[in-house]
């Protein structure tokens, strides 16, 4: 079996999109090479509390990892809004459209395959662990930690 590659233009979309992927793989995360210093520096912060393989920053996915052995997890490209999340997921949408495993996700939960979450407190704790200075963004949106979904698009 190939690498499970997930695609996280903000430091916490890993966490936020792909909780059960993370929880239950080893992954190689991908951020947007834009990514601040302080941001970077929590998501390495992740490796200390989930079993994720590697993290890089940047700005394309390197070309070692595009093969038919990779299982990739883009954002949403339809369902997701924010403008750096939807060119990540149109990415992910040329890959899958060449025939690569590309599986879609979403952080903001308005997508029809959304489902609850398996274990939210875990989720949440590492939210709270890993990037305590975005709370406000869960603390009172509970739909980040309690949801979660993930499509394939069939070609």
């Amino acid at each position: 079996m190939g690498d499970v590659v997930i695609i996280a233009p903000h430091c916490d979309d890993e966490c936020i999109g792909t909780w059960e992927i993370l929880s239950s793989k080893k992954p190689i995360i991908i951020y947007d090479g834009d990514t601040p210093s302080n941001r970077r520096e929590a998501a390495i912060k992740l490796k200390e509390h989930t079993e994720v393989k590697v993290q890089l920053f940047q700005k394309s996915i390197p070309l070692s990892l595009i093969n038919n052995e990779t299982i990739f997890y883009f954002p949403d490209p339809i369902y997701e809004t924010h403008p750096l999340h939807r060119s990540w997921g149109f990415m992910g949408e040329q890959l899958a459209r060449n025939g690569f495993d590309v599986i879609f996700y979403n952080t903001i939960m308005n997508a029809p395959y959304i489902h609850e979450c398996k274990n939210s407190d875990g989720k949440l704790a590492l939210l709270n662990t890993v990037y305590p200075d975005q709370k406000s963004l869960w603390e009172y949106d509970h739909k980040y930690f309690l949801f979660e979904g993930y499509s394939k698009w069939l070609f």
